[in-house]
């Protein structure tokens, strides 16, 4: 790999990694506060009303620095990626100006309604305006989804003679059997980080015995979203979305579950480290026959190993795929375990007095950004080498005129930037979590 292509793909890989860190959270919390707004709107009790406007407060932030980290990434490809974006322009071009044009600025628009209008729109309306909030944030998601699905199993397209790539089809590119198992796995996964960002807050609250009615609020609610999400990222979710990939990228597959050999009755394996020099995996535990159950619903089922596929259209990184999608796995695993705890002790009425499992919770936090971006680690990784699967390689999408210093030097400065955005966005965080929700309760 030469080294303008190398640091373009870290620059990008940078990019988003960091840039995903808001939109899901801001994605769940648009759910909640609708949840918060609608409870309030139907009891007219003032705590769910100044909840919603609490997690506003930091939607607003999350919102603020998920537009300042998203744009440069949009202007990244067409100058780093300008070949990719020559050819495929037609397509993703359109998704992703829908999701710019509507999206974006019914989320930003009516945010602004939201946090300042509320005497003047009244209880009805501030409601809408957050329910109108809540759909532009999932349909942005939905749109730039519909992007990475074509990217993933492309559909409803010609290659011309210039080799661009043109839509024959516009509803095939909403059509497409890649793109609803991704799109509701990726929101289930958001609401899985949110439910354990509140579960966090309201944890803290009660362990230093402050603001103790909006703590139990909010340990209820992330509770009961957190089951349902932790969940339905594995079953129906994340099922649907390991069929599509054995059904249209197998060798992706073979890569995932580090299988070098075709198997009959493959295992599932939990533990095991990828030896590329012999083609195996180290030190394995695994489960006997359950990854063709899982994959055809046959005990019996073969599954291709990587051997039966040539080598240049194996993943690049093979290791790396390897353990994202192990992590993104296990961890989801843990979470739903921590979830049935907390259905366990909220039906018993005995979480507040489990200190340790506030512990749990206020420490877990973090655990969920990080199997999101093994999740997405898993999805790009098991792409390559291709930008478009099976049609247009990530080398052949780099701009000619970006040279590897200009790649490195921007990254560096990318770096140091968004390093110090984030410094300053957890100090307006935590001063929004340590002076907490309004303390007087009306109702």
């Amino acid at each position: 790999m030469d080294d303008a292509l190398l640091y373009g793909r870290l620059q990008f890989a940078f990019t988003i990694t960091y840039h995903y860190l808001f939109p899901q959270l801001t994605m769940g919390l648009a759910l909640i506060i609708v949840i918060y707004k609608g409870l309030y709107l139907r009891t007219n009790k003032i705590i769910y009303n100044e909840s919603a406007k609490f997690w506003a407060k930091i939607f607003a932030i999350n919102f603020g620095m998920g537009v300042v980290t998203g744009i440069p990434m949009e202007f990244q490809f067409g100058t780093n990626w300008a070949q990719f974006s020559e050819r495929t322009g037609n397509i993703i071009g359109q998704t992703l100006a829908m999701e710019g044009m509507f999206s974006f600025f019914l989320e930003s628009s009516f945010l602004g309604l939201f946090l300042f209008g509320e005497k003047i729109l009244g209880k009805k309306l501030h409601f809408l305006t957050a329910f109108l909030i809540f759909i532009g944030s999932w349909a942005s998601g939905y749109l730039i989804i519909a992007t990475h699905s074509w990217m993933q199993n492309p559909v409803g397209h010609e290659v011309l003679a210039n080799g661009k790539f043109v839509l024959n089809n516009f509803s095939d590119l909403f059509n497409n059997p890649w793109l609803l198992p991704s799109f509701f796995h990726n929101q289930m996964a958001s609401l899985v980080t949110t439910s354990f960002v509140v579960a966090s807050v309201g944890a803290f609250y009660l362990l230093i015995n402050k603001h103790k009615q909006y703590a139990q609020l909010f340990l209820k609610t992330a509770i009961i979203t957190g089951i349902i999400s932790t969940i339905s990222v594995a079953v129906p979710t994340g099922d649907l979305l390991a069929k599509q990939v054995a059904l249209n990228q197998p060798v992706t597959l073979a890569a995932m579950e580090g299988l070098f050999n075709s198997e009959e009755g493959a295992p599932i394996v939990l533990i095991g480290q990828p030896n590329m020099k012999e083609q195996r995996l180290d030190n394995k535990i695994e489960v006997p026959k359950v990854l063709s159950f899982l994959t055809y619903e046959r005990w019996d089922a073969e599954i291709k190993g990587l051997n039966d596929f040539p080598k240049d259209t194996w993943p690049t990184n093979i290791p790396g795929l390897y353990y994202s999608y192990h992590i993104m796995v296990g961890l989801g695993t843990i979470f739903i375990g921590i979830m049935f705890l907390g259905v366990w002790f909220l039906w018993r009425k005995k979480l507040e007095i489990q200190r340790w499992f506030l512990w749990l919770l206020l420490f877990a936090a973090p655990f969920p950004y990080i199997a999101n971006t093994a999740g997405w680690y898993t999805s790009e990784l098991g792409r390559q080498p291709y930008l478009v699967y099976g049609l247009f390689k990530t080398s052949d999408g780099i701009s000619e005129s970006v040279s590897a210093g200009n790649a490195l030097f921007t990254l560096l400065g990318f770096v140091g930037l968004y390093l110090l955005l984030g410094f300053i966005m957890l100090i307006l965080v935590g001063k929004i979590i340590n002076t907490g929700p309004k303390l007087t309760l009306k109702k």
